[in-house]
């Protein structure tokens, strides 16, 4: 087929976003067999992470964009970031439109996937937006005061962008019945991929330890990701000291911006069973190893219609899970199918901390029983295996149509 593919990717690696690798592993596999571009801003998320030297890709272009970057969680700034990077998208489509047959676009809401889609319109490109979060809904949910006002004026642009796009990419079903009552348009326009992880890093790693890692006499709860303000994790630590385990500890591994104010809430209140550890690149394996509870919080309506990343990581890590959701999101249901943890009302200390008590006395065997029921529905529905496929071929269906 041999076409050029531009990809427009809102993070990438070096950035240790799963959003980052999802538009790496795509552009490796379409690579294969087309001329692939790849335009994304300079390296910013998380927000205070240090980056190392960047290895040139062989296989593709990567094109470093001077757009603004704001890796803080600020809306204005994040608008602005937004704004910025969808303009230099398509500046970039406006200077090369003649050597570009198709576009995927896994990139911020609203205003950069609207720049996409309409410089796409413009020059008869086909283009994939590939939808992680249902906006302006997520913005107006963190502004419930604002709500009437956001939708006002955002939603109209969400409209016109998955009204324009060839086709869509929804990361779950109820994501795509929304999308299509909602935006109105067709919703057979709208292809359901989950996001995914690399389960051969999870697997290589499991074959290369002789030993179960996780603590043996100290149950070890573990909370692994981006500790910024809408983690949730002064939840987790206030649910946990009023659990009171004698014999138990808490474990908050990654990095961001609400990290170091956390560290001196721990240290003022004197908890010694509560750390803090840094998560090195290609780590995250050996590091959840250590843990025999992984925890999940999400505040009220921020995951309705989305999976986070953390969810699939932790299965293919073989540990029970304790999720802080909506009942009735996405994520509940993965956990309740796949049997292996236990769902919590969101932001409920209380049940929480009744909860971890419960949990701590738990058997190891049945504990790595749920890990096991995890790790299997995992494999079938959240591995890269799977998933990967069916994102490139809706992206290759576009410019199969267009011949």
């Amino acid at each position: 087929m041999n076409k050029n593919v531009l990809i427009f990717s809102a993070v990438f690696p070096p950035e240790p976003i799963v959003s980052a690798s999802l538009s790496k592993d795509i552009a490796s596999e379409l690579s294969k067999k087309n001329k692939v571009t790849v335009l994304c801003p300079n390296p910013t998320r998380p927000h205070g992470f240090m980056f190392e030297n960047e290895i040139e890709e062989k296989d593709y272009k990567v094109v470093r964009l001077n757009s603004y970057t704001c890796s803080e969680s600020k809306i204005i700034g994040r608008l602005r970031e937004s704004y910025s990077f969808g303009k230099h998208c398509f500046k970039y489509i406006d200077d090369n439109k003649d050597n570009i047959d198709v576009i995927y676009a896994n990139t911020w809401p609203l205003f950069a996937q609207y720049f996409a889609v309409k410089a796409a319109k413009k020059y008869h490109i086909p283009i994939t937006i590939h939808v992680q979060d249902v906006y302006p809904e997520s913005l107006s949910n963190k502004l419930p005061v604002l709500n009437p006002l956001l939708n006002f004026f955002l939603l109209p642009i969400d409209k016109y962008v998955l009204g324009n796009a060839t086709n869509v990419i929804a990361i779950s079903n109820k994501m795509k019945n929304y999308l299509a009552s909602t935006r109105k348009i067709n919703i057979d326009k709208i292809e359901v991929v989950q996001n995914w992880q690399d389960e051969e890093v999870f697997i290589n790693y499991d074959l290369s330890v002789s030993q179960n890692q996780s603590a043996k006499n100290t149950p070890t709860f573990m909370y692994l990701g981006n500790i910024g303000p809408v983690a949730g994790i002064d939840f987790l630590i206030d649910a946990f000291i009023k659990a009171d385990l004698k014999n138990g500890r808490l474990v908050i591994a990654g990095s961001g911006s609400k990290k170091k104010s956390l560290e001196d809430k721990v240290h003022l209140l004197g908890l010694n069973t509560i750390e803090f550890w840094p998560v090195p690149e290609g780590k995250v394996p050996e590091i959840q190893a250590q843990a025999d509870i992984m925890l999940l919080p999400i505040k009220k309506g921020a995951a309705s219609s989305s999976i986070p990343s953390k969810l699939p990581a932790y299965m293919f890590s073989k540990r029970p899970i304790i999720a802080s959701v909506d009942l009735d999101s996405d994520t509940a249901r993965v956990i309740k199918e796949a049997d292996c943890g236990w769902v919590l009302s969101p932001e409920d200390i209380f049940s929480l901390s009744e909860m971890m008590q419960k949990v701590a006395f738990i058997s190891k065997d049945e504990l790595l029983k749920m890990g096991e029921n995890g790790f299997s529905y995992a494999i079938e529905n959240l591995s890269k295996k799977n998933n990967l496929a069916k994102a490139v071929n809706c992206i290759t269906e576009t410019i199969v149509n267009e011949i």
